[in-house]
């Protein structure tokens, strides 16, 4: 699937054929990824068996020994399924006030559940909103946003990519168009800026993950990432922040909550 295709099925007039056929590529891509995936795993057990150390292939793809270790031997899809997931944590819905209102929403969490918790800024610019986050922040889908973006590790493992989204007349020229994170955090940026809090919707999408989500978070064939995006609005209804959180789907545990009070079985 390239970009000439995706333009060429952007074009047909009928929506549900439409559907139809982007929902076949995308089968057609996981099954290409597979493939990849399984002959990757297979050109490392050769480097491994021709002398090479985990180090030097690891220094070589730009991924640690311990993946190569991992990758370097050819499983079945059987078993992928199966397998017990290299890190397991949990992402509260809905985000529990007194975690989104620490300095970081995934710091906090991993402390509460004993897991060494990392994180790493991917970028910070610029780019065309997609139409679910244009949706929330109310501007044409294409319209260029500020976006942050950064990867969370748990126990070294990666378990989300999170971006937090921006609507550049809003916030152009502001702190949290600047590299690196936000500090004391980017919640007290926010109402520094004047924006005191309204609402907030979150939904919960689960779907097979783009290749740079396959590659960044280090998945498995046929693993899919759930979505949580979340839309937080001012106390005047303006769209200030939109997160969509990427988690690897089989290292997530998502408990509910209830209202206080009236939780039942």
């Amino acid at each position: 699937m390239d970009l000439e295709t995706l333009r060429d099925v952007s074009g047909l007039s009928d929506p549900v054929e439409r559907a139809r056929v982007l929902s076949r590529l995308i089968t057609e891509e996981q099954g290409l990824l597979a493939e990849a995936a399984k002959m990757r795993r297979q050109a490392i057990a050769e480097a491994r068996d021709s002398g090479m150390s985990l180090e030097d292939i690891g220094t070589s793809l730009g991924v640690s020994p311990g993946r190569v270790s991992e990758e370097s031997v050819v499983r079945t899809s059987e078993e992928f399924v199966v397998r017990t997931p290299r890190v397991l944590v949990r992402r509260a819905l809905p985000t529990d006030p007194a975690v989104r209102a620490s300095a970081s929403l995934f710091l906090a969490e991993a402390e509460r559940q004993g897991v060494t918790p990392g994180r790493r800024m991917l970028y910070v610019g610029p780019e065309p909103a997609g139409e679910h986050v244009a949706a929330c922040l109310r501007v044409e889908p294409g319209a260029e946003v500020i976006a942050r973006r950064k990867m969370m590790t748990a126990d070294g493992i990666p378990v989300r990519i999170a971006t937090s989204y921006f609507r550049a007349d809003l916030f152009g020229g502001t702190r949290l168009a600047e590299p690196g994170f936000v500090k004391p955090s980017l919640q007290s940026a926010l109402v520094a800026l004047g924006h005191t809090f309204g609402r907030a919707e979150e939904t919960l999408t689960a779907r097979p993950p783009t290749s740079f989500e396959y590659e960044t978070l280090e998945l498995e064939p046929g693993e899919w990432v759930v979505q949580v995006l979340r839309a937080g609005y001012s106390d005047e209804d303006v769209p200030v922040h939109v997160l969509e959180t990427v988690c690897a789907a089989n290292r997530h545990v998502f408990p509910i909550g209830q209202v206080s009070g009236h939780d039942e079985f």
